[in-house]
């Protein structure tokens, strides 16, 4: 089994980000991957389709608001991959109130691919997401 997980500081507080990142059907707010989700199975399940019209379902596996993280697994997508699950998290920073840690982490079986194709694809998804939740909080 392969997985990467990237991490990124943002320029506002956990709870501002965990409001903007933790819905489950809340990646069209900040991930311009992802133009288009709808919610099915009363929300525990997403249908998600990217700029070429690819669909990626996911469904959620685990969610803490206290603690703000939630896990997914990967249904259907146009990925390499099999068994993907995912956690997107939101960690203080210590001393500063303005500041929050963002971690994308996964873990999945290559399909195909080797670990390290299937690892820097996800690394990259991860960090372009993370870049783009900084800027949106930056605006």
């Amino acid at each position: 089994m392969a997985s990467t997980s990237v991490s990124r500081v943002v320029p506002a507080s956990p709870q501002r980000v965990w409001d903007l990142i933790g819905g489950f059907d809340a990646l069209p707010d900040w991930l311009p991957y992802i133009p288009e989700s709808t919610a099915l199975e009363g929300g525990r399940v997403r249908r998600l389709t990217n700029p070429d019209g690819d669909a990626i379902i996911e469904r959620l596996v685990s969610f803490d608001e206290a603690g703000r993280h939630y896990s997914y697994a990967i249904l259907e997508a146009p990925f390499p991959v099999t068994g993907y699950v995912s956690t997107l998290r939101v960690h203080p920073v210590a001393g500063r109130d303005d500041l929050a840690e963002v971690q994308w982490s996964g873990r999945f079986t290559p399909d195909g691919v080797t670990d390290a194709e299937v690892e820097d694809l996800f690394a990259s998804i991860y960090r372009d997401g993370l870049d783009a939740l900084h800027q949106a909080l930056s605006a």
